[in-house]
């Protein structure tokens, strides 16, 4: 484990914010504990949309619309939060450095969606609906014309994609370990018997009390980086895990307690990865994002979708993978899947050629030896 720091919470300068309309806030400021800034970095050109009462829907009313919107070369549709932000922001730049007429003033504009998820924080994800509860409305707007690309965290992407759009772009990849957080102990194996560790994820709350039995989880410790990192610091629980990803991306890996490894906690499937969606008939969209690609990223994330996809796996299932390229240029992958309460975790892993169908295959059959081993009701402990 590495370990960077263990007896405080740390705080660098989050992703500025300074020109996006945050409804009734322009900062954030938390009692007692000093929050990065979220008012010094400009996203120009952004548009804030909002969802209709009732059912959330992507065909919502925008509240400014300047003339320059009308005339953007493309739109990018986003969540709102400052993490997504931060991806439809390196997004926008990559586009901008790759293609000249993307470089101009106003030629892209981010267009703010807010989801169902971002919308209902007091119940579990698995209890509202799953992972497309962070898609829908953009992928709503993206079939609708209402913008031109969507950016997403490929972690919260459905292993099917909705009809007329499709994905042929992921950026390079970020750090895909997960980050330990507290006040008050330097690891896992620090924290005392009883303490209570927040976290909204099945596959990190599996893992922990497989290893920890004699700690806590916090299920419905939901919100962003910010929120999460403030309900700590007033000792809602004595210790968090975030991605490490998400951290690096908004420069706040000065909270981090200590990273833990791969054989400690093993990933998400898709953790760390950024992906660009558009419609399906839209050559030139296609080809904008298309030149943005990461290759290794984008077989990597589809060998673990593939092991997901098999699984038939959503937020109420605990599963993890990871698929990376080996010092000889072999494809490593590794799975896991696990009782929701820990008592139970199985693992596998496969090596292979680093191409696009033996990844596929391999996930495939590291889901189905998993399926098998498991036996039905492995997940209803």
């Amino acid at each position: 484990m590495e370990t960077l720091c263990s007896s405080s919470l740390l705080t660098k300068q989050a992703l500025p914010l300074s020109s996006i309309n945050f409804a009734g806030a322009g900062s954030v400021s938390v009692p007692g504990f000093s929050l990065p800034s979220l008012k010094t970095r400009a996203f120009p050109h952004c548009i804030r949309k909002h969802s209709a009462v009732g059912i959330p829907r992507a065909s919502v009313a925008v509240e400014q619309q300047t003339q320059k919107a009308k005339l953007a070369l493309i739109r990018i549709g986003t969540r709102g939060s400052p993490l997504a932000l931060a991806q439809a922001h390196e997004t926008r730049d990559k586009l901008m450095a790759s293609h000249p007429d993307l470089a101009e003033e106003g030629a892209i504009q981010i267009v703010i969606i807010k989801t169902t998820g971002d919308k209902i924080l007091s119940q579990p994800l698995a209890d509202i609906g799953g992972k497309g509860l962070f898609t829908k409305e953009i992928d709503e707007a993206l079939i609708n014309g209402e913008i031109d690309i969507a950016v997403h965290s490929m972690k919260d992407v459905p292993t099917y994609l909705p009809e007329k759009t499709i994905l042929p772009c992921n950026l390079p990849r970020e750090d895909v370990r997960d980050a330990f957080i507290s006040l008050t102990a330097s690891s896992l194996a620090d924290l005392p018997a009883g303490s209570t560790i927040g976290t909204a994820s099945l596959r990190r709350k599996s893992q922990i009390l497989n290893r920890y039995p004699s700690l806590n989880v916090l299920e419905n410790f939901r919100g962003n980086v910010q929120t999460r990192l403030r309900k700590l610091n007033e000792k809602v629980v004595q210790a968090t895990l975030l991605a490490l990803a998400g951290l690096k991306r908004l420069d706040m890996t000065e909270n981090v307690t200590s990273i833990l490894s791969l054989d400690e906690m093993l990933p998400a499937v898709a953790q760390g990865a950024i992906g660009i969606a558009c419609r399906s008939n839209d050559d030139k969209m296609a080809n904008y994002i298309a030149s943005l690609n990461h290759e290794e990223t984008r077989l990597a994330v589809a060998c673990e979708r593939a092991f997901l996809l098999t699984l038939d796996g959503s937020c109420r299932t605990p599963i993890a993978g990871y698929a990376s390229r080996d010092e000889d240029g072999n494809c490593i992958f590794k799975g896991l899947v696990a009782s929701p309460d820990g008592t139970r975790v199985l693992e596998t892993s496969r090596k292979g050629t680093y191409a696009f169908q033996d990844m596929i295959n391999m996930g495939k059959e590291a889901g189905q030896e998993l399926l098998s081993r498991a036996g039905p009701g492995f997940f209803d402990s």
